[in-house]
């Protein structure tokens, strides 16, 4: 067993020194137009409160496509494709579209609640599946992008096992708990409440673009530069409602979309198998920050869950906070 982690090891290190090196930290300011890839986690994901998931899919699809959408990143859970009605036929739908799919472990685990050897195998579950795919890449997303929070051995254990199977981290660069807000309104309408769903529309739309700009921000102030960036969506109601006014509000912040296979080529990349934190959880952008000493806040404050739900009774419910 030491033999073959040693091995792993090695092979995780030769890799990472084959890497492009991290640009270092200047006061430059941005250059050129800001740049963002979409991405969607959880795919096959359940029954939500406001659509059909045959309508979700078809929704999306539509969305991407008439939006000039060439590529997005759909990240599989691969043990719930019999669990979803017509998963894998939306899974071949997206890819007939153009669109690539990932790996995003098996089931969907926690690394915190498994063995390395454990989580090394829904790894490799989901990747035999996915590896037959003409879409397929050979990225892994952490769930719940749990890369082992303060377990270094557990990170560091993984980033060998993802090296010796020649697996690249599928990592985050903004996000703005796109899931919260289908979860809260969904959790609404199932209590009888009034979900105002113009302002829902506005609240996610301003959340996520306020989101990509705090995070390039960062990005500019942490490595001197705007990176292609990655953003954390799901397929989920909320999001496939306002994913068009998402996209357009993006566009007219100056933001272009691009492609996921583009995103992943910056160099910005190599920081994913080689930052070091106390903790490891979150996007990439706060993980590197982190690292160069970058005070906080280094992840935008909407990800608080209490602030997004005091946002989201105020605004979508109506609810008035009382005085003290």
């Amino acid at each position: 067993m030491l033999a073959r982690l040693l091995l792993v090891l090695i092979t995780a290190m030769a890799l990472a020194a084959c890497m492009p090196s991290p640009a270092p930290v200047t006061d430059a300011e941005p250059v050129g137009e800001r740049r963002i890839a979409l991405t969607f986690d959880d795919i096959p994901r359940h029954q939500g409160a406001f659509l059909d998931t045959d309508e979700r899919a078809e929704m999306l699809r539509t969305t991407l496509r008439e939006a000039g959408v060439e590529q997005a990143a759909f990240f599989v859970n691969t043990g719930k494709l019999q669990e979803r009605a017509n998963g894998l036929g939306h899974l071949l739908a997206y890819m007939a579209d153009g669109h690539v799919m990932a790996n995003h472990a098996a089931t969907h685990p926690s690394l915190s609640d498994l063995s390395v050897e454990e989580y090394l195998a829904e790894i490799d579950a989901a990747e035999e599946w996915l590896v037959q795919l003409e879409g397929h890449r050979p990225w892994f997303r952490y769930p719940f992008l749990d890369e082992g929070r303060a377990d270094i051995a557990k990170r560091d254990g993984v980033r060998a096992g993802l090296a010796a199977r020649g697996l690249t981290n599928g990592y985050v660069t903004v996000d703005a708990s796109d899931w919260f807000y289908d979860q809260a309104a969904s959790t609404a309408r199932s209590e009888g409440r009034d979900v105002d769903m113009e302002a829902l529309g506005e609240l996610f739309v301003e959340s996520h673009v306020e989101a990509a700009n705090f995070f390039d921000d960062l990005a500019v102030r942490t490595i001197g530069r705007s990176p292609a960036h990655v953003m954390l969506l799901h397929e989920a109601d909320v999001t496939v409602l306002f994913l068009a006014d998402l996209i357009h509000a993006l566009e007219a912040d100056g933001w272009s979309i691009i492609t996921a296979d583009e995103a992943y080529a910056d160099p910005f990349a190599a920081f994913a198998a080689t930052y070091d934190t106390p903790s490891a959880q979150g996007t990439l952008t706060e993980q590197v920050a982190w690292e160069r000493d970058l005070p906080a806040p280094r992840w935008y404050s909407r990800n608080a869950l209490s602030e997004a739900q005091a946002e989201f009774d105020r605004r979508v419910l109506g609810q008035i906070e009382e005085e003290d």
